[in-house]
């Protein structure tokens, strides 16, 4: 699990106290994709899984902690790949990015 956990690191570049205060805005929750109408956004409810793992200790990760970080690590480097032009202060493509633990502002 070395490389995925470097790699989950490297990707999410938010502590897990501004991951959490950042699930709490109204921001974070008006992006992203939902299963359905009134749903948690799938980044949203990933990125409180993020929060989660974040708080564990590397020896305490489990199959299912490894296989959300291999995702959040693809999403990360794909949506990053599609920075749009001009200011992304307030962007859906940077809120959606910092629902997965990753603000590309920093």
């Amino acid at each position: 699990m070395g490389d995925v956990h470097a790699e989950f690191r490297d990707a999410v570049n938010m502590t897990a106290t501004e991951l959490r205060r950042w699930l709490d805005s109204d921001e974070s929750q008006k992006v992203g994709q939902k299963r359905s109408a009134g749903a948690e956004s799938v980044g949203h409810d990933s990125g409180r899984k993020i929060v989660q793992i974040l708080g564990k200790k590397k020896t305490d990760l489990t199959d299912a902690d490894e296989q959300h970080m291999r995702k959040v690590v693809g999403y990360v480097h794909r949506h990053t790949a599609q920075r749009p032009d001009g200011d992304v202060s307030d962007s859906r493509w940077r809120y959606s990015l910092m629902n997965w633990g990753h603000d590309p502002l920093k």
